[in-house]
């Protein structure tokens, strides 16, 4: 009677292990790069702050096919920071990545997509940003905490300059986007990025304008007293001020309106959004912790036990319950088959083996 039921699981077992199938194409193929790029434009929409990243390489790539066609893809892709913030309208392909020297920012994420009707969407991500280590050269620039004191007082002093060479037009700090400082001749340099955003005034106090229409845009500084200012505005990224003259730095005039000001935190950097519905997604859970490939665990069957062949009414009542329907769990874990079994697998069997992964990819910058 056991035998039985065991002997139709198994049977359940091989049809659902015969509808799943993982491939894994190539890392730089139109379906791996289709995906990545579906992948890095659903993050930059996700990123609130600070600046968009392009795609600098695919790592990995997975299709958990199924048979209606709506298969999922996992992967793991790794970007950069560029230049444009996330209010910039320029699409991220003609953004600049940030070079090395200048603290090149990392995004590694795990994303799962699912393709429906021929469209991917993504269900689901995991990333992690840090500041790129590699080749920092000696003098170069050296990235300051967003909430660093001194480099704040310089965004500040930046901004009432720009104001002051604007007198039709105000304008409040949005968000503080970058803030490095380097040892030159002369003392300690900041070099700053800043968003601005067309303000009201009332005395000395303006606050944001509360309209879809004001105007924005990115600022750029650096000096060591008085700061060199130029900013573009995103509408038109055209050129809005170049407040180059020197003299002394005039104190604050425009109190911000801290309700607009980006998150303060101690890092140099803006990160990418942590996760979306990690924990429950098989298929990312599994890649983020870096377990072993796990094909997603079938539903528990409920088997009903062989007829008895005698009519007779068994002994025990508890026994007869127990042996009603017994339910088998099934779990497919995809596992490593002996060197022999392979090499003796039919011809027919041979044909569902997938090729050898050409992965990670192409790296695109650095």
């Amino acid at each position: 009677m056991h035998l039985l039921g065991i002997t139709v699981a198994l049977g359940l077992l091989g049809g659902i292990w015969a509808q799943l199938n993982v491939l894994r194409p190539e890392c730089d193929s139109p379906e791996a790069e289709e995906a990545a790029l579906v992948a890095q434009d659903y993050l930059n929409a996700q990123h609130t702050h600070g600046y968009k990243y392009a795609l600098n390489r695919i790592e990995e790539i997975k299709i958990y096919t199924v048979p209606d066609g709506n298969n999922t893809h996992v992967l793991e892709i790794e970007l950069l920071e560029t230049d444009c913030h996330v209010l910039d309208p320029t699409p991220v392909a003609n953004c600049t990545v940030r070079p090395k020297h200048l603290t090149a920012i990392e995004g590694d994420c795990d994303v799962v997509l699912k393709k429906v009707a021929g469209v991917l969407t993504v269900t689901a991500f995991k990333c992690k940003t840090e500041e790129s280590r590699e080749d920092v050269c000696l003098g170069c620039s050296t990235l300051l905490p967003l909430n660093h004191t001194q480099g704040l007082n310089f965004v500040q002093a930046s901004l009432t300059k720009l104001n002051n060479g604007t007198p039709n037009l105000t304008y409040a700090l949005l968000e503080v986007g970058r803030m490095s400082t380097q040892v030159v001749a002369g003392g300690q340099k900041y070099i700053t990025e800043f968003v601005i955003i067309e303000a009201n005034c009332v005395n000395d106090t303006c606050v944001p304008l509360n309209d879809t229409m004001a105007a924005h845009g990115i600022c750029t500084s650096e000096g060591i007293n008085d700061p060199s200012v130029n900013c573009k505005m995103f509408s038109t990224m055209m050129p809005l001020v170049d407040a180059n003259t020197t003299g002394p730095a005039l104190p604050p005039q425009v109190h911000v309106h801290m309700g607009y000001v980006s998150h303060k935190h101690g890092f140099g950097h803006h990160k990418l959004t942590a996760h979306h519905n990690p924990h429950t997604n098989g298929y990312l859970s599994a890649e983020s912790a870096e377990s072993a490939e796990v094909v997603p665990v079938a539903p528990a069957l409920t088997i009903p036990a062989a007829e008895p062949a005698s009519a007779s009414p068994p002994a025990d009542d508890s026994s007869s319950d127990a042996s009603a329907s017994m339910e088998v769990p099934i779990t497919v874990v995809k596992r490593e088959a002996p060197a022999s079994i392979v090499a003796n697998a039919p011809a027919a069997q041979k044909d569902n083996v997938a090729p050898v992964q050409v992965c990670p990819g192409r790296i695109r910058f650095f």
